[in-house]
C-alpha cells in the first residue's frame, strides 16, 4: 500500500479538488490518502467559507482517510512556512509521495529552480528584492532573478515551496505533479472545473455555483460578514498601543495603519490604502488576521509543532495510526498547554464572530470524526 501525502485548504471543496483525488487514485490504486487541511484562516490571509469541522467531513466523504490538522500559527504565513510544516506533518506521518496540483505540470523545470534557490543566498536574495523594490511582483522577480522565461503561477510556487521543504529536510517523500486545469487568478471562466477564487468571486456576486462544486458542499457554504471583520480590526487598530508586536506587521506599516484605518470604509478599501510596492494583497491580509487574532511575534519565536491533531479518519485510516503512532516523533495527543493550541481556540472564536458557526465548541471537544 502506498501512502500519499496532500496538502490543501478547500476554500471550498470543489470540482477540481475531486479531480485531484480521482486522479491520485487512478496512479494508486492501492493507497491510503493523508490530507494536510488548513482550518479557518488560511495562507493569503482569506477566512475560509467552509468551517474546518465541514471540510474535514467533505474529505472523508470524497475518499480521503485521515485528516490532519495544519494549525492557523502555521497556515497563516508565508509559503515556505506553510509547506515547511505541512511537509513536516506528512513526512512524520511516513508519507512516500506528495501530490500537488500544477500548472506548468513541469517536475525538471520545478527541480531545478527549487535547486538554485531552497538555500536563499545572499546574491539570489538581493536579485529579488532588486526587481521587487522595480515594482515587479513576486512571480516575476523570481523568473528574473534566475534568468529564465517561465510564468510562475501560484501552484507552481506553492510546488517550490513543498520541494524546497523536501530537499532542505533530506526527507524521502517523493513530489509528484497533477497538471492544473485552471487559474488561480482565473475569476472568470465558466468550465465545470474552476478555481477556488473563482467560486468565491461568484459567491460574492450572489451568482449560482452548483455547476463547479459537489452537492454536498453547497450546505456547508458559511457567510462571512465582512462588515464585522473590518469593524473588530478597526477597533483593534485604533485602540492598540502598540501594533508592531503582532506577526507579519513590518516596521513603519503599524503607523500607517493607524493613519489609514480612519479614512477607510471597508475592508477592500484598507486593503488598498495600505498596498504599496513593499506589501503585496496576499501579506496584507495576513498581516490583518494576524493583529485581528493577536498573534505575536514573540509567541511566534516560541511556538513549534509540538503534536499533531487528527480531525478524522476511516477505519482504514485509523487501522494505519494504530499501526504508526509508537513510532512517531511528535505525539498525535491535543497539548492543552502548547501555543498551538492556545491560537486555534481563538482562532474559531474569531472564526464564529464571523461566520455565526459553532466552531469553538468542535475545537474543545478535540474528537476526530470517524467515518466507516
Amino acid at each position: 500500500m502506498n501512502i500519499i501525502g496532500i496538502i490543501c485548504e478547500y476554500n471550498p471543496f470543489h470540482n477540481g479538488h475531486l479531480y485531484h483525488l480521482q486522479k491520485i487514485k487512478e496512479m494508486f490504486p492501492d493507497s491510503l490518502v493523508i490530507l494536510v487541511l488548513n482550518g479557518y484562516f488560511l495562507e493569503r490571509g482569506e477566512i475560509s467559507i467552509i468551517s474546518k469541522e465541514n471540510k474535514t467531513k467533505l474529505a472523508l466523504l470524497n475518499g480521503i482517510d485521515i485528516v490532519i490538522e495544519l494549525p492557523f500559527v502555521f497556515g497563516t504565513q508565508s509559503a515556505d512556512t506553510f509547506a515547511n510544516i505541512s511537509v513536516h506533518i506528512l513526512n512524520e506521518l511516513k508519507c512516500e509521495y506528495l501530490i500537488f496540483g500544477s500548472e506548468s505540470n513541469d517536475l525538471d523545470i520545478l527541480n531545478k529552480i527549487t535547486d538554485y534557490t531552497y538555500e536563499e543566498n545572499d546574491t539570489y536574495k538581493k536579485e529579488i528584492k532588486k526587481y521587487l523594490d522595480m515594482g515587479y511582483n513576486y512571480p516575476s522577480s523570481l523568473a528574473k532573478a534566475l534568468n529564465i522565461d517561465f510564468d510562475f503561477k501560484s501552484n507552481d510556487l506553492l510546488a517550490i515551496s513543498y520541494m524546497k521543504a523536501i530537499k532542505k529536510n533530506n526527507y524521502k517523500i517523493k513530489p509528484l505533479s497533477i497538471k492544473r486545469t485552471n487559474d488561480y487568478l482565473d475569476t472568470s471562466s465558466d468550465n465545470s472545473i474552476i478555481s477556488a477564487a473563482n467560486i468565491r468571486e461568484k459567491l460574492k456576486n450572489n451568482m449560482e455555483i452548483t455547476k463547479y462544486v459537489p452537492s454536498k458542499t453547497l450546505k456547508y457554504i458559511e457567510k462571512v460578514n465582512l462588515d464585522n471583520l473590518f469593524n473588530y480590526l478597526k477597533y483593534k487598530i485604533i485602540t492598540e498601543k502598540d501594533l508592531s508586536i503582532y506577526v507579519d506587521v513590518d516596521e513603519g506599516i503599524d503607523n500607517r495603519l493607524k493613519k489609514v484605518i480612519i479614512n477607510s470604509h471597508n475592508i477592500d478599501e484598507l486593503i488598498e490604502n495600505i498596498k504599496s510596492k513593499r506589501y503585496t494583497y496576499n501579506k496584507i491580509r495576513r498581516m490583518l488576521i494576524h493583529i485581528l487574532i493577536g498573534f505575536t511575534k514573540e509567541d511566534n519565536k516560541l511556538i513549534n509543532l509540538d503534536y499533531i491533531k487528527v480531525l478524522g479518519f476511516n477505519k482504514k485510516g485509523q487501522d494505519y495510526l494504530n499501526t504508526i503512532k509508537k513510532n512517531l516523533n511528535i505525539p498525535i495527543n491535543i497539548n492543552k498547554n502548547s501555543l498551538c493550541y492556545k491560537y486555534e481556540l481563538l482562532s474559531s472564536y474569531v472564526y464564529d464572530l464571523l461566520c455565526e458557526s459553532h466552531s469553538y465548541e468542535y475545537e474543545l471537544t478535540g474528537k476526530p470524526l470517524y467515518f466507516k
